[in-house]
């Protein structure tokens, strides 16, 4: 895999950002991904009781995590949250075709493992979901708890006419102002933090991420992946025994209330989710509550 043509977004382009004073981290020398450099923000005890694993989706990065990232070490927590490649601060293939779910899923397995991250408490949305949440089934000593947000397990079937119109969309868009959509549907970002989701793509050359994404979420039988999410399904209904908390961005016109409910009877003993009402498919951008209300709840 060190032979996989990558990009490296200018240090530059990251500076200044609101609200996020965290220091970058890297590693390139993942078993099997030496050479590409995998970017992750570290903060709070590396000996603390819960690990916080933020994991993004398509088209951002850990920034989205900055409303959550506060209150997790306020609890005295340690908070990783990488950037998948093709994402972020991490290195860009610039070839669609080196995109694939498992690609990004051996990496984050390697991950895990190279930071020998423990006590678990995975926090997912979108593509965070999509492949965070097979994650456990093979390493399920290291989990202990889940934080869910708008996404799904994409097991060969559509999630709705939603996702079609945006997987249509995304596609129309291969140079995508990824500022613009996050300000779309998010309105009360500031343009500053628009910028800041723009930030990773100087050019069209650093988004083969942000195109292939939604072009490999799983809508048929015979596509890549399928077979390992149906085990994750498995898993979270018959093998899950950590706790568990929902929060659903009811505004999200492609992974919504109904696809959550979906998820939320898939879970073995998850509570009732959290509705905010006015959240979108970005529900961090209003995470600071649902960080606290999960605290809480995995607190009883």
């Amino acid at each position: 895999m060190s032979q996989i043509k990558a990009l490296r977004t200018p240090d530059e382009r990251f500076a200044g950002l609101p609200n996020w004073p965290y220091a970058p981290r890297y590693c390139d020398d993942l078993p099997g991904y030496e050479g590409l450099r995998v970017h992750y923000v570290d903060e709070g005890p590396k000996d603390a009781d819960n690990t916080y694993l933020c994991l993004h989706g398509q088209p951002s990065w850990s920034y989205l995590y900055r409303r959550m990232v506060p209150v997790f070490a306020k609890s005295g927590a340690r908070i990783i949250a990488p950037d998948w490649l093709g994402f972020g601060r991490s290195d860009k293939p610039v070839n669609d075709a080196d995109y694939t779910f498992h690609f990004h899923r051996n990496m984050m397995l390697r991950f895990i493992e190279k930071l020998d991250l423990k006590n678990i408490t995975l926090v997912v949305q979108d593509w965070g979901g999509v492949i965070g949440m097979t994650l456990p089934q093979d390493m399920p000593d290291r989990f202990q708890r889940l934080l869910i947000m708008n996404t799904a397990l994409a097991v060969g079937k559509t999630p709705g006419e939603g996702f079609l119109a945006w997987k249509a969309y995304a596609a129309s868009q291969p140079d995508m102002n990824v500022g613009a959509l996050m300000k779309r549907t998010t309105p009360h970002l500031t343009d500053e933090e628009a910028a800041a989701y723009g930030a990773p793509f100087p050019n069209i050359d650093y988004k083969a991420g942000v195109r292939r994404f939604p072009e490999m979420v799983m809508v048929e039988p015979h596509m890549e992946g399928v077979e390992t999410s149906k085990r994750a399904a498995h898993f979270w209904r018959e093998e899950w025994q950590g706790q568990s908390f929902m929060a659903v961005g009811a505004a999200d016109p492609v992974l919504g209330v109904d696809v959550m409910k979906s998820m939320h009877a898939l879970i073995k003993d998850c509570p009732e989710p959290m509705m905010i009402e006015q959240a979108g498919h970005f529900v961090q951008e209003w995470g600071e509550d649902i960080a606290k209300v999960a605290i809480s709840a995995f607190a009883t």
